[in-house]
């Protein structure tokens, strides 16, 4: 690959968030492998972080930034090609014109495997970063179609937002949201592989001879609870399909999500396929308080508003 006139030394930053399932309704297994869903995804601020910079040499390489809230010496995050951030940078340079050799350092705040599509971030970040690196020019529409090859949840992260989501989730429809909503996230010293906690759907299911219905639409309730950014109404809509499983596989995430009941939460449920949990609080202050009551129980707890913007540019610089 050879540089691209005008491109220099330059680093391009970008960040994108992750989120939470407000509803999560899930399908039977279809013949592909696959099941049909149909949710409300809020983006919440806890963001990714890609920093793309160019490289002499051709190639893409990766790192994780030791700015990084998590404890990245524990992480099994792969610095290869089975780096969703890698195979991002990979898509948008055979669009590109004049893509470059680049590294991506990724700032990891969102757990990873904790079903909040921390993965899918980093992807749409990368998007954002090298579409401005290499001077691609892309529309978002373009953008959203590359995101829509590399994994489900990795359009909404590059809208934000509020949004339901048909097919396996990547058919989003923005929802007019902006009234905030506070929560309260409570990640898990470990991950949830989500093929895993869908195949045990699957098991449970057929288990108790429970026959899925394929879900064509959202709660509207759910959507007017979002929009209106009431709590109190959003707290007995909390619906997930997949935190019986998850709690099936991981059975101490029971003991997590009573803890947020018994703190004060007005809610409390599984993020997408776990393990992380997330509390809805009353407010802002409200949330605070839920997190340093956890914390004082040794609980780690991180206080999130949604919805949020998606993916997008950071920094721009020349070095």
């Amino acid at each position: 690959m050879r540089s691209a006139g005008g491109t220099g030394r330059r680093s391009v930053r970008a960040k994108a968030p992750g989120k939470v399932n407000v509803s999560l309704q899930v399908g039977p297994l279809r013949p592909d492998g696959y099941h049909s869903v149909a949710s409300v995804y809020l983006a919440v601020s806890l963001f990714e972080e890609v920093t793309a910079t160019v490289r002499d040499e051709p190639g893409i390489t990766v790192s994780v930034s030791p700015e990084s809230t998590l404890d990245v010496d524990e992480l099994e995050i792969p610095l290869d090609e089975r780096n969703l951030a890698v195979r991002a940078a990979a898509l948008m340079a055979e669009v590109s014109e004049h893509p470059t050799g680049v590294h991506l350092e990724i700032t990891k705040r969102v757990p990873v495997a904790g079903g909040m599509g921390g993965g899918s971030a980093d992807a749409a970040a990368t998007l954002v970063a090298c579409d401005a690196l290499w001077g691609a020019g892309l529309s978002r529409e373009e953008l959203a179609h590359l995101a829509a090859e590399l994994g489900a949840d990795v359009p909404f992260a590059l809208l934000g937002g509020a949004a339901v989501g048909l097919g396996v989730g990547d058919q989003l429809s923005p929802a007019l949201a902006t009234a905030r909503l506070d929560w309260v996230l409570v990640p898990a010293d470990f991950g949830l592989s989500t093929p895993a906690v869908f195949r045990e759907l699957d098991r449970l299911r057929a288990e108790e001879g429970v026959e899925a219905e394929e879900p064509i639409d959202v709660e509207p309730g759910i959507l007017a609870a979002v929009r209106a950014g009431d709590p109190r109404a959003l707290s007995h809509l909390l619906l997930n399909d997949l935190q019986r499983p998850a709690v099936s596989l991981a059975p101490g995430l029971r003991n997590t999500l009573g803890w947020g009941d018994s703190h004060g939460a007005l809610a409390s449920l599984v993020s997408g396929s776990g393990p992380t949990v997330a509390l809805l609080a009353e407010d802002a202050e409200a949330a605070a308080v839920l997190a340093e009551a956890l914390a004082r129980r040794g609980t780690p707890a991180i206080p999130v508003h949604g919805p949020v913007p998606g993916a997008r540019i950071v920094s721009d610089t020349l070095l």
